[in-house]
């Protein structure tokens, strides 16, 4: 059985909750979707009982800091590990041509020479574009562009034998990206603020949807089981029970509103 552990729900901004990322799990696998927004990916990973050490596979969305920044503690430590002889095997990272500039430039500039040695050899850098297929922890996966207007950004559907779950990123469905979502058994979604509060959060200005537009698109494509996350910080502590109940308004299906470190089977 598949497993998504939730490493954290907020958005760029808070203090509340760490930044979104998560890992899916295929039994020894773990894939890790992206990396916050700096040192407290590590706490996250140790809290969820997951081993950096384990880790073999990793997904970088975009450039914004609260996905990018964590990659490079996890760049130092695992170099690290490495130059001890410690890690086993090779680490791959699934990032397109812009992040993968990013995180050159920025690593040459703060991470010791010893630690990033490995770049291009045991830290294998894989850029993806458009469409492209790859299988990734015995699973197969599909990234797509999300269009975003602010930063070149990536998504991806995966399916496994019996189901499929899409990852849309931090922004709204666009309507190039339908087919990944259509009938989908899972749809991970961003919900900035509720629908009543998009005047005092202006989740537009940045982007980003609210609740009810999230639910809306679940309604229409099909949608089994909506998960909404990278949310306003302001919704603690009752944004579980908030976001539902909106959510309930306008979707049918299974809504799930996690909490950092909450574990789905899939």
């Amino acid at each position: 059985m598949d497993k998504l552990i939730v490493l954290g729900t907020g958005t760029a901004i808070v203090r509340k909750y760490f930044n979104t990322s998560f890992t899916i799990c295929h039994g020894d696998d773990v894939l890790l979707v992206d990396g916050g927004g700096g040192h407290g990916i590590l706490g996250q990973l140790d809290r969820a009982g997951l081993k950096l050490e384990n880790i073999h596979d990793i997904f970088v969305s975009h450039e914004h800091t609260d996905h990018l920044f964590g990659i490079f503690i996890i760049i130092r430590y695992i170099g690290y590990l490495m130059e001890l002889d410690a890690y086993e095997g090779d680490l791959r990272f699934y990032l397109c041509q812009q992040v993968y500039d990013k995180i050159m430039a920025i690593s040459h500039m703060i991470i010791r020479p010893g630690e990033r040695s490995e770049f291009h050899k045991r830290m294998q850098f894989k850029i993806i574009k458009d469409r492209e297929k790859r299988s990734i922890i015995g699973q197969d996966f599909t990234f797509f562009d999300i269009r975003s207007t602010k930063a070149v950004q990536f998504g991806f559907q995966m399916k496994t034998k019996e189901k499929t779950l899409c990852f849309l990123g931090d922004e709204p469905l666009n309507d190039a990206s339908v087919e990944f979502v259509q009938n989908s058994d899972w749809m991970l979604a961003e919900a900035f603020c509720l629908y009543e509060e998009r005047e005092i959060f202006h989740p537009y200005m940045y982007h980003h949807s609210t609740v009810k537009e999230a639910s809306e698109q679940a309604e229409k494509y099909r949608v089994k089981n909506l998960v909404l996350w990278h949310t306003e910080d302001e919704t603690w502590p009752n944004r579980k029970e908030r976001y539902t109940k909106e959510s309930r308004e306008y979707y049918h299906g299974n809504v799930y509103v996690p909490e950092d470190l909450e574990v789905f089977e899939l």
